[in-house]
């Protein structure tokens, strides 16, 4: 959707080195940071609630599809979705 609000980016912890504000397999809310990008750094908003620094190897990118995408991709148009059959039935 361009043009529109920004996309948070999102990221996938895969491992949390010795931090106890990580936790793997869990997604977190980027913040932008060139300079620390340069360096091999993310900036993650953890578990503590506040925004530090980690090494981008701890992670990996997550991409969410749109809604309607994501619907179509998951139940094709010959077939309801799970939520549009439980209303059907009452």
């Amino acid at each position: 959707m361009r043009g529109g609000k920004p996309q948070p980016r999102l990221v996938l912890c895969i491992r949390s080195g010795d931090s106890d504000d990580l936790q793997p397999r869990k997604v977190y809310r980027v913040l932008p940071d060139r300079a620390a990008a340069r360096d091999g750094f993310v900036r993650v908003i953890d578990e503590s609630g506040e925004d530090y620094l980690y090494p981008a190897g701890y992670f990996v990118r997550v991409r969410l599809l749109p809604v309607g995408i994501a619907r179509e991709a998951l139940w094709p148009p010959n077939e309801a979705s799970p939520a549009a059959q439980r209303l059907r039935r009452g």
